[in-house]
């Protein structure tokens, strides 16, 4: 039979949810007040960036952990908004590249200030710089992402 998580363990965990959401609401209210799209926008684009440019839709899936129908559809939108295009993949006849344009490059310069700040607004108005490195490690604990910084 499993312990039970200890009354500490349990009101980390509420609060830790409660934190993301605050910030996460936090950063959409600020997007929205500057007339910009919403996060995950920025989140695709930063990704192709990131990959050079490029990716076929199943590596922009596993970097941003959506579910392949919910990406497909972000996708869509961010396409017919001009910031991405879908191009075969020269790989695989049947396979997509999707690939940031100058416009989606330009969209997130526009949205980082706006981003940066909410981001302020939520951690750094709360915390010292030591707290929050203190915090970063103890997040980075529980993701297991191994970095120190």
């Amino acid at each position: 039979m499993k312990k039970e998580p200890s009354e500490t363990v349990v009101r980390t965990w509420a609060r830790l949810v409660r934190a993301q959401q605050v910030a996460m609401s936090k950063v959409q209210t600020a997007l929205k007040k500057a007339h910009l799209p919403p996060l995950t926008w920025y989140d695709v684009v930063l990704e192709l960036e990131r990959a050079g440019g490029a990716l076929r839709p199943f590596e922009l899936e596993r970097e941003m952990l959506l579910p392949q129908y919910g990406l497909s559809r972000l996708l869509e939108r961010i396409a017919e908004a001009g910031y991405v295009r879908r191009q075969p993949c020269d790989d695989d006849g049947r396979g997509l590249l999707v690939e940031v344009t100058r416009d989606g490059r330009e969209l997130r310069r526009r949205m980082w200030p706006v981003y940066a700040s909410a981001i302020n607004d939520a951690v750094a108005a709360h915390l010292t710089e030591s707290e929050a490195a203190t915090l970063g490690d103890l997040l980075g604990k529980l993701v297991g992402d191994g970095l120190s910084n």
